[in-house]
């Protein structure tokens, strides 16, 4: 699968967005830096869909621009005035050349889903592989108001339970894109999740 991490040069706050080249070309999340747009076209004039896995601001920033600029295609869990298709726990959705089953995963966004496929995982933020926090296996934080450390780690258990044994990649909402055993890195996060300490120090 061609993946290409197209807001990799931000040098402002943004999630990591995903370009992911195939039969149905598509972007996984729009991120918040505005040169998001110049990259996709660097890559492709056509892009299908946009799919996403929340809503917080880094993850949607500039999803009016990128829909402005291809006129693709946006689905999504939860009601924003440019989505077109509603995806639900358990639906499935083509990214590039691959069948995802949506997951839903609640705790760091109540509007949270993850996509896996039989070789792929795009977590979002509730699994990622490395951080701020930890270096290996790390969650997304669930301070902030509506959050829920206990969903959250529902919300892992559920996507160890659907993700396929031999997942070899994982891109995440931050951090580092991960290659190779996707289920210890999980496995780990959800370890960390359950001490259920702060994940970071002042929170």
């Amino acid at each position: 699968m061609e993946v290409h991490h197209v807001t990799e040069g931000a040098e402002t706050f943004t999630c990591n967005a995903f370009l992911v080249i195939g039969e149905e070309t598509t972007l996984v999340d729009a991120g918040s830096w505005d040169g998001v747009v110049d990259v996709i076209a660097d890559h492709t004039d056509d892009l299908d869909r946009v799919v996403l896995t929340h809503q917080h601001g880094d993850h949607v920033e500039q999803l009016e621009a990128v829909v402005e600029a291809f006129d693709p295609e946006v689905y999504a869990h939860s009601h924003h005035e440019l989505r077109d298709h509603d995806i639900s726990d358990g639906d499935t959705v083509q990214i590039g050349d691959e069948e995802f089953e949506v997951v839903y995963t609640p705790g760091h966004a109540d509007d949270h889903v993850s996509f896996v496929s039989e070789s792929t995982l795009f977590s979002g933020d509730v699994v990622v592989h490395d951080d701020g926090a930890f270096e290996y296996g790390s969650f997304g934080r669930t301070d902030m108001p509506g959050q829920s450390r206990e969903q959250l780690i529902e919300s892992i258990e559920d996507i160890l339970e659907r993700m396929p044994a031999d997942v070899e990649h994982m891109y995440a909402g931050h951090g580092g894109i991960f290659h190779g055993d996707v289920r210890d890195v999980v496995e780990t996060a959800l370890e960390r999740a359950e001490k259920r300490e702060p994940k970071y120090p002042e929170e």
